[in-house]
């Protein structure tokens, strides 16, 4: 008793010692409980798979339908960003999406936003480049219709081109700083219950085609517009997707910046999107 009462009495006496310890407990508890819950957390804010394409080719669809998990609901052009809250699971054992995004789905359940962004021609660049800049992007679903690439492939490849290059630009910039999440491409080759579209191998062949006549037109467009000759090589090469020189463009030359791209086919309006479930699955 007489122990606790000098103790009481030394604590409770001005002194500096306690006037310091007081400080320490102050400003390191909080600090210490700030890092338990930081570590004991797997995310701090949710990892991201962004929606982008042109418009028209299916991405707000697919928006609705994972997130109803029946059917995807009538939608309209996007004009902003609009993200939802979506939840997989590792269970192995789930044959379609509906399956592993149960909330009551057996394994280990993980978080994550899909984000939609617009597709109209001017509204697009804008909003895709902010979102790829995220450090919570693990990945990126470019969907297109499939069913009328012949007829837009030159803004559905100039926007894939913009895209790829933008992911090119940050790999390259995390060389000399941290290095960026490793960012993976889907290309959703949508629509394919209809008997015009284009299978998953055609896309990627057409879709290198016309990416290698972009890049050889930017080039010369560079040539031709007056910038001076020590200049040319710099910024040809900072616009330049893919293998630098090389006369071809093909997706396998994104492994070189850590970008892998896979084209797979579905069809929102059937339902049949589990192959782009279980590829979102793998990303996060």
């Amino acid at each position: 008793m007489e122990v606790l009462k000098q103790f009481l009495e030394y604590i409770l006496t001005p002194s500096g010692e306690i006037f310091i310890v007081g400080l320490l407990i102050v400003f390191i508890v909080p600090i210490l409980v700030h890092l338990y819950i930081a570590q004991s957390t797997p995310y701090t804010t949710l990892p991201s798979i962004l929606l982008l394409g042109p418009s028209g080719g299916g991405k707000t669809s697919l928006l609705t339908l994972l997130e109803r998990g029946d059917s995807a609901s009538a939608t309209h052009t996007s004009q902003t960003p609009q993200s939802i809250e979506l939840t997989t699971s590792n269970d192995h054992g789930a044959t379609t999406f509906r399956e592993a995004a149960r909330i009551d789905a057996p394994g280990a359940h993980r978080k994550f936003l899909l984000v939609d962004t617009p597709g109209h021609g001017k509204l697009r660049n804008q909003h895709a480049m902010t979102k790829i800049a995220s450090s919570t992007l693990r990945g990126i679903i470019y969907v297109l219709d499939a069913a009328s690439l012949d007829d837009s492939l030159a803004d559905t490849a100039g926007y894939l081109y913009d895209v790829l290059l933008a992911l090119q630009k940050r790999t390259g910039a995390g060389k000399t700083s941290k290095t960026p999440n490793e960012i993976h491409v889907l290309i959703a080759a949508n629509k394919l219950d209809l008997f015009t579209a284009l299978p998953a191998s055609l896309v990627k062949s057409n879709l290198e085609a016309e990416l290698s006549r972009i890049r050889q037109s930017r080039s010369k467009g560079l040539l031709d517009s007056g910038v001076g000759d020590d200049e040319i090589g710099s910024e040809e090469q900072d616009g330049w997707l893919g293998q630098y020189g090389s006369e071809k463009f093909s997706f396998g030359q994104m492994r070189e910046f850590d970008i892998e791209v896979d084209i797979i086919g579905g069809s929102v309006i059937d339902g049949k999107v589990d192959k782009w479930w279980d590829w979102i699955s793998n990303r996060i």
